[in-house]
């Protein structure tokens, strides 16, 4: 099941959204220009080594931002089209109406928080790991998170796969997104080189910022598609 678009038009024009998928579009079109060596001493470089964070080895790589930084650089950095073309398509979809009720300055530190956060989750787990964490998807899972509560009756168009037939229908966003989260409950005890713990960590902090902290504005409410599954 892979959501595509929502019906949940927002107010405001989603600037802050945008210019995360700018970014990220950036720095990964950067990447593909480097060699494969260059490439890989990239992801080492700007992705977040837990071992290194945490103090438990010294990778010796040079870097021009101390380790912290890491936190937030590996938030832009991605290990292939497939990993990119994922976390933004669901950056697309879900980040205009979560910015739209945070507000832009509001929403630009809830993401880099959920990021954060969701990585510390991974690290905490992880201390000692020497491969680098990449990725935007711990940042998404935060809006993922707050998406549920603040809009959990939204309409989302996803697409079933059913051999080789593509079936899209609309469900609502309660739905799509907590069958997301509980895909990631139950991958933690294989995990593989997904960093799943990192989603969930993401996820339930962006439910506990809307939850308890204020917004800038209630979320706005407009009528669903006439026929919810077609």
């Amino acid at each position: 099941m892979l959501p595509i678009r929502d019906y949940n038009p927002s107010r405001t024009t989603p600037l802050v959204t945008y210019a995360l998928v700018g970014l990220n579009v950036l720095v990964f079109l950067y990447q593909l220009g480097l060699s494969e060596r260059a490439g890989l001493l990239f992801l080492y470089r700007y992705g977040l080594v837990p071992a290194e964070l945490t103090g438990l080895r010294d990778l010796g790589l040079p870097r021009l931002l101390p380790e912290p930084f890491s936190l937030i650089t590996s938030l832009f950095v991605h290990g292939g089209f497939v990993h990119l073309a994922g976390n933004m398509l669901y950056l697309w979809i879900f980040g205009d109406n979560v910015e739209d009720t945070l507000g832009h300055g509001v929403f630009l530190i809830f993401y880099l928080l959920s990021g954060v956060v969701a990585s510390l989750a991974y690290v905490v787990v992880n201390a000692g790991s020497t491969a680098p964490l990449v990725g935007a998807s711990g940042a998404i899972a935060g809006l993922l998170g707050a998406y549920i509560i603040l809009f959990p009756q939204a309409r989302i168009q996803v697409i079933l796969f059913f051999f080789f037939i593509i079936y899209p229908i609309w469900v609502p966003a309660v739905l799509v997104l907590g069958l997301w989260f509980l895909l990631q409950l139950f991958s933690l005890p294989s995990g593989g080189q997904v960093a799943v713990l990192a989603h969930v960590g993401g996820f339930i902090f962006g439910v506990l910022w809307v939850k308890f902290l204020p917004t800038k504005r209630p979320p706005l409410r407009r009528r669903p598609p006439a026929r919810f599954f077609r």
